[in-house]
């Protein structure tokens, strides 16, 4: 049996194939400003588009620096006033010339004219600078937005420091950021406060007065007591277990700021003869820095998610003193303010200043200017942080 044929479908006449293709031809044809309307509407769009990203992109930021939370523990190079809430506390600088080139003209318990390194940090990464914890009540919303636990005369050991009677070392200083923790874990609940502080960034710069107002001393313990190795092993043992307990309290990122040349700074120069660096005291701090950066490596190792890094700024700092010139100083040998190094060496209500404080790298006998701590706060943020600087609001304390 035979199948059926297909019936295939009607086909148009050609004349009906012409008239539409020449429909077609004249429906691709646009006018000259037909045209020009329809460029502009694409370019609108494109550049509404780009427009929208790139405020995408400035939101991100902002919101990015706004939640950024900083915890700064250090000495009196990075303190901004925990030590004018101890009333008898021999390592204060809340009183004048302290503070004449700071907002407002005041001391506020930072030991320099101006700012530190951690104030011009904080507004290069678009926040406040972090006010001092003992200015703040236990239940203080700005807890959860960061503290700054640096103390003058504080050292890694606990017996730095003791004649000024008064201070946080760093173990006291990690005391308080516990405290602090569990103050945000009754805000916000375990959760949220464990997520804070392993997301916030730690600052610490400390150990230079566990060498100036420690072991160089003569009439201190600690220099009878140990050789130099001996020393510096009691000070990484020591800086392991402050490590290890605020990875414990939630620390992940911490930044550990080395030591700069000690033997340059005015209080060590007028102990050489020629009024040059102290070599021998360069050296000591050239092997702590190692040894510092040597036990970063080693945690970030042994203690998972760990960030622990080493920002080594000694050679910054050497090149300053020795080329001031090269930065716009002219003097780096010795400080603006008249010190008398044999009695501390601060900058005393009673002090004559130098007539230009931004010709001077180092304010008093053992503290740079406001200047100074800009230039070196530059070179350490292009060494940890990319990107454009951002403005932060003045500090009012």
């Amino acid at each position: 049996m035979s199948r059926p044929t297909a019936r295939r479908g009607h086909q148009p006449p050609k004349t009906y194939e012409v008239a539409l293709a020449k429909m077609r031809a004249s429906a691709k044809r646009v006018s000259p400003m037909a045209q020009a309307s329809r460029n502009w509407q694409k370019m609108a769009i494109q550049g509404l588009a780009l427009a929208v990203f790139i405020l995408a992109a400035k939101a991100t930021t902002l919101v990015s620096a706004a939640s950024l939370v900083t915890y700064i523990f250090g000495d009196s190079l990075t303190e901004v006033g925990n030590n004018k809430y101890f009333p008898y506390s021999l390592a204060r600088s809340d009183y004048p010339w302290y503070g004449v080139d700071y907002a407002g003209g005041k001391a506020t318990g930072r030991f320099t004219n101006g700012r530190t390194i951690g104030d011009i940090i904080s507004a290069k990464l678009g926040i406040p600078s972090p006010p001092p914890y003992l200015s703040l009540s236990k239940n203080d919303d700005a807890l959860l937005k960061g503290v700054n636990y640096a103390s003058g005369g504080a050292g890694i050991l606990n017996d730095t420091g003791l004649y000024f009677v008064q201070r946080l070392s760093f173990d006291d200083q990690i005391e308080c950021f516990r405290k602090t923790k569990e103050s945000i874990k009754a805000k916000i609940g375990e959760d949220e406060a464990n997520k804070l502080c392993n997301e916030a960034l730690f600052f610490v710069g400390i150990g230079s007065n566990d060498y100036v107002n420690n072991y160089l001393q003569p009439f201190l313990a600690d220099g009878q007591q140990y050789t130099y190795e001996e020393f510096v092993d009691l000070l990484i043992s020591t800086l392991v277990k402050q490590f290890s307990r605020l990875y414990q309290l939630g620390a992940r990122k911490v930044v550990f700021h080395g030591l700069g040349p000690l033997g340059c700074i005015p209080s060590q120069r007028v102990k050489s003869k020629t009024g040059q660096c102290l070599k021998r005291v360069n050296e000591w701090i050239l092997e702590f820095n190692s040894r510092v950066k040597t036990l970063m490596a080693t945690l970030n190792q042994r203690l998972p998610n760990a960030k622990l890094t080493f920002a080594d700024t000694y050679g910054d700092v050497l090149d300053l003193i020795d080329n001031p010139e090269a930065y716009g100083f002219k003097v780096s040998n010795t400080s603006c303010c008249n010190v008398d190094t044999s009695v501390g060496g601060l900058c005393l209500p009673n002090s004559k200043l130098c007539s230009n404080r931004k010709d001077y790298v180092f304010w008093d006998a053992f503290h740079p200017t406001d200047k100074a701590n800009e230039v070196l706060a530059e070179k350490f943020f292009s060494t940890l942080f990319s990107g454009p600087p951002s403005e932060a609001p003045t500090p009012s304390y």
